[in-house]
């Protein structure tokens, strides 16, 4: 009995020991691990199962990742008063009311076909005008107080003449210019003036010709004209 007691001591000695070799040995953390490890915490703790902190999810988006939201085409013009003309994509939502909701073009006398008001005028208005107006042809005959909302979808052409390899009309692109056309339309042709040009804006009513160079902005509609040199 005495000597089973001498062996069971002799066991736990035997694991302490062990347990304070295993606890010496262990490499202490550094102060700059320490803060590391702190830093990482909240994000740890707020990741989504499966994520890896700081790792962006799919379907996720991080604030001011992408401009976005706002009425109009996505990346084109934020002009809420730029004026609608032949060839503009509308969509125009008529809340509660499904069958009225759709996308509509300008056509060539500045109108849209609207189910149960028929043609609307669009042509120079803004499209805060064109809610208006819809809004106006539908009560009080169809709607009492309808909330009618227009976006703009895609933007009329513009067109470029002149010294280029493929004249004609091209999709107007955000932000472009004279310079961009002109690359659109293949390039100069070797008769081609190459820092002049002319350009007909589509909002103006006289359309004059305006002095245009390389770095003039271009709107939907316009026309730009590439000059010829003479020497």
């Amino acid at each position: 009995m005495i000597g089973g007691n001498l062996l069971v001591r002799w066991i736990v000695a035997g694991a302490a020991c062990v347990g304070l070799s295993i606890f010496a040995t262990e490499p202490a953390m550094s102060a700059d691990a320490q803060m590391q490890m702190q830093a990482n915490a909240p994000a740890a703790a707020s990741a989504t199962p499966g994520q890896v902190p700081g790792q962006q999810m799919p379907g996720h988006q991080n604030p001011g990742g992408h401009p976005g939201g706002g009425k109009g085409a996505p990346g084109i013009i934020n002009d809420p008063n730029y004026q609608l003309g032949a060839g503009d994509r509308v969509r125009v939502i008529v809340y509660g009311q499904p069958d009225l909701t759709g996308e509509f073009q300008v056509n060539g006398t500045g109108e849209i076909a609207f189910p149960l008001i028929g043609n609307v005028d669009a042509g120079g208005l803004s499209a805060t005008q064109l809610e208006s107006q819809i809004a106006s042809k539908l009560q009080p005959d169809y709607l009492r107080d309808p909330r009618v909302s227009v976006e703009i979808m895609t933007y009329r052409p513009f067109y470029i003449v002149g010294e280029v390899n493929n004249p004609g009309n091209y999709a107007y692109t955000n932000g472009m210019t004279v310079i961009n056309a002109v690359a659109m339309a293949g390039g100069f042709t070797y008769r081609a003036k190459e820092e002049d040009f002319y350009i007909t804006r589509a909002g103006d009513p006289s359309s004059a010709q305006q002095d245009a160079q390389q770095q003039t902005k271009v709107h939907p509609g316009d026309v730009i004209t590439v000059r010829e040199r003479w020497f």
